[in-house]
């Protein structure tokens, strides 16, 4: 037996009965224009402790300059991009898995095999950036959000294309298995 070609691109389809390996498609964040606002008052701080400072009024000090530089940097700029960075969305032949969170990380995944209702949402802001909302649900387990992802079509299309490839490898298997069973 033959093995099939591959057609634009796409990985050789494994024998039935043998295991394919798990690759990783793709890691995906949020779409980073959250963090515009964040860069933007980085920038103005800095600019704004550069120039106050040894420039202030009496009864202020250079001290309370620095604390209220640091304290905003803190909450409008590292916090954020803490929170950006602590959900990734990482798609594999097989699954697709959720992390979140930065020290005790919560993950989830829903299988390829299963398959699941992809469901895409874009606002004007997302169409502006190439961004989206995709929903996937299964029925059997609460719908998994991977919100403002970046090239929502093209994960969308990878989507489909891996529920697809991967239902069509486990019914070949599972006829594989079944034919060599002799019924009487």
């Amino acid at each position: 037996m033959t093995q099939p070609t591959s057609y634009g691109g796409r990985p050789r389809t494994p024998a039935p009965g043998t295991a394919a390996p798990e690759r990783r498609i793709a890691r995906l964040r949020g779409h980073g224009r959250r963090l515009l606002l964040s860069a933007v008052v980085l920038i103005a701080a800095s600019g704004a402790t550069a120039y106050y400072y040894d420039n202030l009024p009496a009864p202020f000090e250079n001290w309370m300059l620095l604390s209220a530089a640091g304290a905003t940097v803190l909450f409008l700029v590292v916090i954020p991009y803490f929170s950006w960075l602590s959900r990734s969305w990482t798609i594999t032949t097989r699954r697709v898995i959720e992390r979140s969170g930065f020290f005790g990380s919560n993950s989830r995944e829903i299988s390829h095999v299963r398959g699941y209702a992809i469901q895409m949402r874009r606002g004007i802001l997302q169409r502006l950036w190439g961004a989206g909302t995709l929903t996937l649900s299964n029925g059997a387990e609460p719908p998994m959000r991977l919100k403002n992802v970046p090239h929502a079509a093209l994960v969308h299309e990878t989507l489909v294309d891996q529920v697809e490839v991967n239902q069509i490898l486990a019914h070949r298997d599972s006829q594989a298995q079944g034919s060599g069973s002799v019924e009487l």
